[in-house]
């Protein structure tokens, strides 16, 4: 008899649920290690042997404490594989794989898909292209990059995920308040030339360092002026057989290749310049997107990233086929609202494929084979959404689960 994969499932943030369910699925005997504070959300739990909770505060875990934890289990339980179901567990799985000595990707890779300065480094010195930026660290070389690079700047923690902790820098003087308020954690940015220009995310499938699935979207607004200004946001899928989908796969695969993913799912950013027209790489992710994205992808695709990405990493890439792939256009729009729970009824065309079911927020994803409905389905339910239920809140320091 076989003894079934034993895989730890690492969640510090609500979130990962079809992961689970597609491991138990494939016979996995499956762990789950989050947040005391979590505790009560809605796990499924029939998909889950066990579940080991971790003090927090605010989500965040004392490693020793983790270490100390997973250790212990693994006298009496054998662990085949570790995954981070968030961005901010990556480091987390890591640590715990390279104290274990299990397989997957260790602390190096892990830090080429979690530092935005590692990242930029790596790429940059492989020929890919990135704004310029520099490290908030040593002050003769801001000065230099101030000298050299034109205004305005954008100070981006190296270490958070998405809009948060960003800081947009318009002068020379603000570069010296901003690293004032940041005193001694100053070392943790980044400052780079602030690219205009449209923001595209591109959402893969990998296997042995080579992207099988790519379906590639551009935002309707940067996700910045999204969440510091307050907009309803929007990405739309990009058609699969353009040339700017073309090129965008192209610099997604020199990217994997460089930061030296060998099997999973990433979510990758790119900005087109409105400058120079030139590709230029903002920041990738060895997990699935956030913000619901992984729902538009399954409307264009019928891929469900999740799945795949458990049956991908129980098969840690060999044997692995990927399904039928449908060729849809696809578009969702969310927002926050004013009204605790939303009456999205009224939105009511076949091409509403899904509705977002959270307080204070609402949200919906259009998929159509009529590249032209869907544009102008969004072009109307963005102006209704501002109309029925937008509003405004300061962005947290924390994500929003």
């Amino acid at each position: 008899m076989n003894t079934p994969l034993t895989i730890l499932c690492i969640a510090s943030y609500f979130k990962g649920i079809d992961f689970l369910k597609q491991c138990k699925r494939e016979g996995c005997r499956v762990l789950l290690l989050t947040s005391k504070s979590l505790e009560n959300r809605e796990w499924p739990r029939e998909s889950i042997d066990e579940i080991f909770y971790i003090p927090d505060n605010n989500n965040e875990w004392n490693m020793k404490d983790v270490i100390y934890g997973v250790s212990f289990l693994a006298r009496s339980e054998k662990i085949d594989r570790i995954v981070a179901l968030d961005d901010f567990d990556v480091e987390k799985a890591a640590t715990l794989r390279e104290h274990l000595r299990i397989g997957g990707m260790g602390d190096t890779t892990a830090r080429y898909f979690r530092d935005k300065l590692a990242m930029r480094k790596k790429a940059l010195n492989d020929g890919i292209n990135v704004p310029p930026f520099v490290h908030l660290l040593n002050y003769d070389n801001i000065k230099n990059f101030m000298s050299n690079i034109n205004l305005p700047y954008i100070i981006k923690p190296r270490m958070k995920a998405g809009a948060i902790g960003l800081i947009k820098i318009n002068s020379g003087d603000e570069v010296w308040k901003a690293l004032d308020t940041l005193g001694d954690e100053q070392s943790f940015y980044l400052m780079e030339k602030f690219v205009k220009g449209d923001v595209y995310h591109s959402d893969t499938i990998i296997k042995n360092k080579k992207i099988i699935f790519i379906s590639v979207s551009k935002y309707g607004l940067p996700p910045m002026e999204v969440a510091h200004q307050g907009r309803v946001f929007t990405s739309r899928t990009v058609p699969r057989d353009s040339v700017e989908a073309e090129e965008i796969g192209e610099l997604n695969q020199k990217v994997i290749e460089s930061l030296g993913l060998v099997y999973g799912v990433s979510h990758t950013e790119f900005i087109r310049s409105e400058d120079d027209g030139k590709l230029y790489f903002l920041e990738t992710s060895a997990r699935v997107g956030g913000a619901n994205l992984s729902e538009l992808v399954k409307a264009a695709t019928g891929i469900n990233l999740w799945e795949e990405w458990a049956k991908i990493e129980k098969a840690k890439g060999e044997n692995y086929k990927l399904p039928e792939i449908k060729n849809k256009h696809a578009a969702i729009i969310t927002s926050l609202a004013k009204q605790e729970w939303p009456d999205l009824s009224g939105y009511d065309e076949p091409e509403v494929v899904w509705k977002l079911k959270k307080k204070y927020h609402a949200g919906l994803i259009i998929a159509s084979e009529d590249e032209k409905r869907i544009d102008d389905l969004l072009d109307e339910y963005v102006r209704r959404f501002y109309d029925d239920f937008f509003t405004t809140q300061p962005l947290s320091d924390t994500p929003n689960d």
